[in-house]
């Protein structure tokens, strides 16, 4: 290169190869992108049915810090990730809501990917009772979560000063406990709630009210085996009497109060009480909010004459020994319905 000083010649030579090594870098980065695959496309929305996703670097390229975004989330639900090196795993869980639930990978150096997992509608019913299967709790820890929070829900009404507005029976107080078991218990739940005592389980995980097929009408109102048309046509509402749980939200478990669970629910029916004649008691077990073995029922008396009742807690060896004969929960008491369990804990149990 006569003529051209040597100083010249080096910048550009060093130009030249920067250029090529930019590009090369941005070959290498833009040739780098996140395959995903699903071991199952479509998932049955019942809650519970998993599938596998796996994600790998097209080039080998390590995948710190990459991140999972469920754009619909009562759809599926993220249960684990795990990230080796180029590649990672994530669990995925089917939400009890059917559609298309969309997920979105990121990861730095990478251009986001999107994956749709398809959940289709599950609405047999294998029992017979008409609640459906997508309502039912599997698993066994949310079946134990499900318990514990309806009795400290219960019990907690007893302790205020007044129970909630809307329980001004016993059917309202089993509707409030049921309803309110099932929600997410975040801080702002727990917060407006005010509970006596910190809860001892997580939450339910199948799904969270009022996030199901049926929205917040979750109680059955009519008789039948559960139908696709139910989802639409007023065989669920938010509201049921006495009567209505104990028909068809409910079933026997027997007669004698020693097979009484914690969250399983006494019946009573007194001919003589015209206009109410169901009445329900919810069978705590050992109380959350005291310390001891003693097991306790809790109900709430409903209106009588100009009074609008009141919240009581009685001990189960009161309650066999109460004063009015009508109210023990023995089997030589014509009144005494039995001992009752919800139908979304039936079938696993």
């Amino acid at each position: 290169m006569r003529g051209v000083p040597r100083w010249f010649a080096v910048v550009a030579v060093l130009a030249v190869a920067a250029v090529v090594c930019a590009f090369t870098l941005h070959r290498a980065m833009a040739s780098a992108v996140l395959v995903a695959q699903l071991s199952e496309a479509t998932l049955p929305a019942d809650g519970f049915a998993a599938t596998e996703l796996t994600i790998r670097s097209s080039n080998g390229r390590d995948l710190r810090g990459l991140q999972l975004q469920v754009e619909t989330p009562h759809e599926v639900v993220v249960e684990s990730l795990s990230l080796t090196g180029d590649s990672a795993a994530a669990s995925l869980r089917s939400g009890v809501i059917p559609g298309d639930a969309k997920l979105r990978i990121l990861a730095p150096g990478f251009a986001p990917q999107e994956i749709t997992l398809r959940t289709t509608a599950d609405n047999a019913d294998v029992v017979g009772d008409g609640t459906p299967d997508f309502l039912r709790l599997h698993d066994p820890a949310d079946r134990l979560a499900f318990r514990r929070w309806f009795t400290l829900l219960a019990e907690s009404q007893y302790y205020r000063d007044k129970p909630l507005p809307e329980i001004d029976d016993c059917a309202a107080l089993l509707r409030f406990a049921y309803r309110e078991a099932l929600r997410e218990h975040d801080a702002t739940w727990a917060h407006a709630m005010v509970l006596p005592a910190p809860a001892s389980s997580g939450d339910v995980q199948q799904y969270q009210y009022p996030y199901t097929p049926l929205g917040a009408e979750i109680f059955r109102v009519r008789d039948g085996r559960f139908a696709d048309n139910d989802l639409r046509d007023g065989a669920f509402a938010q509201f049921a009497d006495a009567e209505t749980l104990w028909r068809h939200n409910t079933f026997a478990v027997g007669r004698n109060v020693s097979r009484a669970r914690p969250g399983d629910v006494l019946f009573f029916r007194q001919d003589s009480a015209e206009h109410m004649p169901f009445h329900a008691m919810i069978y705590l077990g050992r109380s959350q909010v005291e310390p001891g073995s003693e097991q306790f029922v809790v109900y709430h008396t409903g209106p009588s004459g100009k009074s609008r009742g009141q919240m009581k807690r009685l001990s189960v060896a009161e309650l066999l020994n109460y004063p009015d004969p009508r109210w023990r929960p023995v089997a030589s008491n014509p009144a005494f319905l039995g001992v009752y369990r919800w139908n979304i804990l039936r079938g696993a149990e």
